[in-house]
């Protein structure tokens, strides 16, 4: 999953599906339900089938009881696994293969056609609690509350996004608990009562995030990679895996598994481990043992390779020009990696890939992709989920009523963020009526879907502790964690006569550049040092001559100036005028120091600055490890994941992969 730009645009989700084509209504109830309570007794699952006696002992009730829907928010039979004390470890209590594969036919048995498509479809759902009543819940889902829509589409799956997207799920700690606990009571009341599928994109850094704090900020992949410490990348997802599994998260679709060999690439970046397929693919394997360790399902993204591309794929559909030897040796080793690992789930990329398939679809919705390569070559039996169908990557060629059932044709399991849910409901359900797609193919899937559920032991154990998540979310120790693992991985990449660090003596600083909150952050951070005054400055993402002359004139009457840069929020102007922002500040004669806040790549545009850092990020945590290289209390120790080409002569390096300077 991916950053949208911006919240989705509103659409009708109402279309009309045809007569029994309503996902709460048409479908026969299987046998054993007709009593109303819904319970099947273990009794009956033992004569289900052979060896299902195995798979109670494993999991408990067959299904999500009414007893177990009635524990109160905020109980839970065992708390979220610490890094130590992993549910995915390997333990005697651990349910073998045999015993999920007997309980999984069981529950095959039991479902109907509608709720085995329910499976498919991973949700957004609008407010904060499940009997929040939002406008945006009735225009999509024709509902107005969460907890409605669960029982109307028995879904497998919900996402979470914070206020910027508009679901504004994730507040604080005891509420998104307080949430999950809810979503997963309505699904323990609806159809075959399988529970759900809680997903988020929490990848670390400051690109794509939804848990604000008090939630721990950790750096992003590229930060991490900047470390060279496998153990930072490590702990860095187990805090992560830690925080949300106390919350009800548990699938996090990360961490990023693309290589990024290409500094235009406007979606990818610093979400990526960087540019070296063998550092790449060693720390998405260690992140995914990070994310098992903490407690939840991990999901390595995009599939079969998102990083050499100028398209962003949420506006358009990107083509990745590599031919199969250059995929092999560059896009698929962390994916390879990530599966020998473990990982849960591979997610699919909207890009063309025609070395791979000439008929140029989208790898989302191409079978060569996804079940040829992937699953027959790779060998990967896990869950395959889409990027959102609701991107302009799938939905340029894809309307909404055939996106969802040729990513089912292609062989993908979980369809996330499908537009128009009433729309590729009926589609998807009308495709295996009409036999467009096997039943056998939907059970494949759905039976991977509830594997999946039962080896995470999510029947058994689908309730959090309120208060626990409350006492492990931003704690003490996740913290201090964090601060040095960020600490570690501002990168010094040009220093020159001795530009850093600044002394201690009192002072003046100009901080000034792109962004409110960081320039906020880095000032306040610099003011708490004895002696120095800071005046901030915000020039814009595009400065005009009227904020580069205000800025210059601030210069002149400050010790130094401190310019926070972000090319990569100018868009296609890609930092022109924040460049010469800067070039007008050197030419003050003062001490100017530059840090790229995002992308390393930014002092391409002005490589005669005295002295350039790299931060990978703008979080709060980011902006305090940065003044406190700046006046040397740490010395920085990052090392660049990508190499910094020359911005006239790409096949010129500026600076190479690997480097970083020391005080």
């Amino acid at each position: 999953m991916q950053q949208p730009p911006s919240p989705r645009p509103a659409s009708n989700n109402h279309d009309s599906t045809g007569a029994g084509d309503a996902p709460g209504g048409g479908g026969s109830s299987a046998a054993g339900d007709s009593s109303g309570t819904g319970n099947v007794s273990r009794r009956c699952v033992v004569t289900a089938a052979a060896g299902a006696a195995a798979a109670v002992a494993a999991f408990g009730a067959p299904a999500l009881s009414a007893s177990a829907a009635s524990v109160a928010p905020g109980h839970r039979g065992t708390t979220p696994a610490s890094p130590a004390s992993s549910p995915l470890s390997s333990s005697p209590s651990s349910p073998s293969s045999s015993a999920v594969r007997a309980r999984t036919s069981a529950l095959l048995r039991r479902m109907s056609l509608e709720e085995k498509i329910g499976q498919l479809f991973v949700v957004e759902l609008y407010g904060q609690t499940p009997e929040t009543e939002h406008a945006k819940n009735s225009e999509l889902y024709g509902v107005s509350t969460p907890s409605e829509v669960i029982e109307k589409y028995r879904p497998g799956g919900v996402i979470y996004f914070d206020a910027r997207r508009g679901p504004d799920n994730v507040r604080e700690p005891r509420q998104i608990a307080r949430l999950s606990n809810g979503l997963q009571r309505a699904a323990a009341r609806t159809g075959a009562r399988i529970p759900l599928l809680v997903s988020i994109d929490q990848e670390g850094g400051s690109v794509v995030y939804r848990m604000l704090e008090p939630a721990t900020q950790l750096p992003g992949n590229m930060a991490l990679a900047a470390t060279r410490s496998p153990r930072d990348v490590h702990d860095s997802a187990g805090i992560i895996a830690t925080e949300l599994a106390s919350v009800g998260i548990n699938q996090n679709y990360a961490p990023v598994a693309d290589v990024n060999i290409n500094p235009q690439n406007p979606v990818i970046g610093v979400r990526s481990f960087g540019s070296d397929t063998r550092l790449c693919a060693e720390y998405v394997s260690t992140a995914v043992r990070g994310y098992h360790h903490g407690g939840v399902a991990s999901a390595a993204k995009h599939f079969p390779g998102h990083g050499d591309t100028d398209v962003d794929s949420h506006t358009g559909l990107p083509e990745i020009k590599h031919t199969r030897a250059e995929l092999d040796r560059i896009d698929l080793p962390p994916f390879r990696a990530a599966i020998r690992r473990g990982v849960d789930t591979i997610m699919t990329a909207h890009i063309l890939v025609p070395s791979l398939d000439p008929s140029r679809v989208p790898a989302t919705m191409s079978r060569p992709i996804v079940t040829g390569l992937l699953r027959e070559e790779l060998g990967f039996d896990g869950l395959v989920a889409t990027d959102a169908l609701d991107m302009g990557g799938a939905t340029a060629q894809f309307p909404p009523d055939v996106a969802p059932v040729r990513a089912l044709q292609a062989g993908c399991d979980q369809l996330v963020l499908a537009p128009k849910l009433d729309t590729a409901f009926g589609a998807v359900l009308r495709a295996v009526r009409s036999g467009a797609v096997s039943e056998e193919r939907l059970d494949a899937s759905v039976r991977r879907i509830l594997e999946h559920k039962l080896r995470r032991r999510l029947f058994s154990h689908p309730y959090v502790n309120e208060r626990h998540a409350a006492r492990t979310v931003g704690s003490r120790r996740h913290r201090a964690r964090a601060r040095e693992i960020t600490e570690r991985s501002i990168t010094l990449v040009r220093n020159q006569d001795g530009a850093l660090p600044l002394p201690d003596a009192p002072g003046s600083v100009l901080v000034t550049g792109w962004g409110t909150a960081p320039l906020a952050d880095l000032a306040r951070a610099i003011g708490e040092r004895r002696g120095q005054r800071t005046t901030t400055l915000e020039t814009g993402t595009v400065p005009n001559a009227a904020k580069i002359a205000q800025a210059t004139d601030a210069a002149r009457v400050h010790d130094v100036t401190v310019v926070l840069a972000n090319a990569a929020a100018a868009g296609k102007e890609d930092g022109a005028a924040q460049a010469k922002l800067i070039e007008a500040l050197i030419g003050t004669g003062g001490r100017v120091i530059v840090a790229g806040v995002r992308l390393p790549y930014d002092i391409r545009r002005f490589p005669d600055v005295p002295a350039y850092l790299a931060t990978y990020s703008y979080t709060a945590p980011s902006m305090k490890a940065l003044a406190r290289v700046l006046y040397g209390e740490i010395g920085p120790e990052g090392k660049l994941p990508a190499p910094i080409p020359d911005l006239t002569s790409p096949d010129r390096t500026l600076y190479p992969f690997g480097h970083g300077l020391h005080y």
